[in-house]
């Protein structure tokens, strides 16, 4: 057996439980130095909570870890970097006051005399960002980044580390497609240092790409592990849901609008200094208007000014008439729902419970007339939210911040469904949720667009984009290159718009 068929990390019949709901039971996993090991399963299936406990977050209740021939059972993420096991996990860590440097090394700043090195912390934040190749000043403030800078910001500090087990939970989740290259170019040089890579994701065919072995997990029990040569997208999807699904992008349903029918938006030379300029585009009822555009090309910068959250010059009609959206009560009052890309921090209240987080935008239909709240309609309301988008929780009680990622944005989702919005802006909707999650969204969106909702749809996933829009929009440095037509959609030419190449 040769060193790289030889298992650095081996896990046998580990189990977790939290008092009577069991995570997990009897995993199993072998990963091998210079693979990429993907670990695959729908949210709640049982990923984060293994690898919690990998890297010291969690004790196992049952089972056994080998790292390197020897037992391994971290009491804390600090004794498993000392171990060698570092993760970079999909909710991000970092401190937004902080600068990047600050932020990579935190928790690891060098020291001169007991105090820490600014000079060296400075060389080493640099060098490390050099060798990675990433597209950050280290003494930039993190919170003045956009998302996916953050999100490479987060890798880089996961590297700070020696790493002997590398775990990157959806880490591309934010990412465009030029940034998702980077990390895939430091995958490979991680590989032939010999670094096991353990990788989380939902995107099969990014799956298909990096991974040498693929574990599947399916209601926190271990269901196969097969070499890549071995399997397609078809048969994992059917081991991880126990379903095979034909589609991902489920058909339209009824006609597209018209070209005669009023628009539901209108939007003239919308632009904010330094962000975007002269953006006009215009939707219709029952209309998947998809934006594309690389990071930093202004596309999540224009939803929020669309939703009152960023000011900006430039005209917006809604249904034919003038709006003024001062602010996110404005563009609530108009009809206008907002999916944020970034759910922790601008889409959930997170110490709150389900039940108030999906009808936290549309309490007014939840008042008598005396301005009380009814109780038993919000409960009825939101309980039907839950059933609808599949939510995995306890209860309504259960706190936002204990739900999966993938749970997290579903309810996001619902609260912005109870609104019953005339317009919906959804940015990065199925960020960080799983195949069997994403195709209950897109039959969603599919149900809203037949309704009559018009729909602006951002994502970084251009697959995700041509299978959905029914037009799309293109960004590029905070402008508009192009709006394409359904039947003028192909990868290549929005890619060249987007890119600012197309001649």
């Amino acid at each position: 057996m040769t060193q790289s068929d030889a298992p650095i990390l081996t896990l046998s019949d580990i189990s977790k439980h939290f008092g009577p709901v069991q995570a997990i039971r009897d995993m199993k996993l072998e990963v091998r130095p210079g693979r990429v090991h993907t670990l695959l399963g729908e949210n709640g299936a049982g990923k984060s909570t293994l690898m919690k406990i990998l890297c010291g977050l969690y004790p196992a209740s049952a089972g056994e870890m080998v790292l390197e021939g020897r037992r391994y059972a971290p009491h804390n993420p600090k004794e498993a970097q000392g171990r060698g096991v570092s993760i970079v996990f999909q909710e991000l860590s970092l401190c937004n006051n902080l600068t990047v440097a600050e932020n990579i090394f935190a928790t690891n700043e060098p020291a001169r005399f007991g105090l820490i090195n600014d000079r060296r912390l400075q060389a080493d934040a640099e060098a490390l960002v050099a060798d990675l190749g990433l597209p950050v000043s280290v003494g930039a403030r993190v919170g003045d980044l956009s998302i996916a800078q953050r999100q490479l910001v987060e890798i880089a500090k996961g590297l700070s580390h020696p790493a002997k087990i590398l775990i990157l939970d959806e880490p591309t989740s934010s990412l465009s497609e030029t940034e998702a290259e980077m990390l895939f170019a430091i995958m490979e040089k991680l590989k032939a240092r010999g670094t096991a890579i353990i990788y989380i994701s939902h995107r099969m065919e990014e799956i298909m790409r990096l991974s040498d072995d693929i574990t599947v997990m399916r209601d926190g029990e271990y269901v196969a592990t097969l070499e890549r040569e071995q399997t397609d997208i078809d048969a994992l999807i059917a081991l991880m849901v126990g379903r095979r699904m034909d589609e991902i992008y489920p058909p339209r349903i009824g006609a597209a609008s018209a070209d005669d029918v009023q628009p539901a938006l209108r939007v003239e030379g919308l632009g904010r200094d330094g962000e975007f300029e002269d953006v006009s585009f215009e939707v219709r009822p029952g209309e998947i208007m998809g934006f594309f555009g690389l990071v930093g090309s202004g596309r999540s910068e224009v939803m929020n000014a669309l939703f009152g959250m960023r000011p900006a010059t430039g005209r917006i009609e809604i249904d034919g008439r003038p709006a003024r959206l001062r602010n996110a009560a404005d563009a609530i009052a108009a009809g206008i729902g907002f999916v944020t890309e970034n759910r922790k921090e601008e889409g959930l209240v997170l110490a709150a419970a389900v039940r108030p987080n999906i009808t936290a935008a549309s309490l007014p239909h939840f008042a008598n007339g005396t301005g009380f709240l009814r109780f038993g309609a919000e409960r009825r309301a939101a309980t039907a939210e839950v059933e609808r988008l599949a939510i995995r929780t306890n209860s309504l009680e259960t706190l936002a911040h204990t739900l999966s990622g993938g749970n997290q944005q579903k309810v996001v989702l619902a609260k912005w469904l109870q609104t019953r919005p005339r317009i919906l802006l959804l940015d990065e909707p199925t960020r960080g949720v799983d195949v069997g999650a994403k195709f209950e969204i897109y039959r969603i969106i599919r149900q809203l667009a037949a309704e009559g909702t018009a729909i602006l749809f951002v994502s970084s996933e251009l697959p995700e984009v041509l299978g959905m829009s029914d037009r799309v929009t293109i960004l590029s440095e905070g402008r508009v290159t192009a709006s394409l037509a359904r039947g003028e959609l192909t990868p290549e030419r929005v890619m060249s718009f987007a890119t600012g190449t197309h001649s």
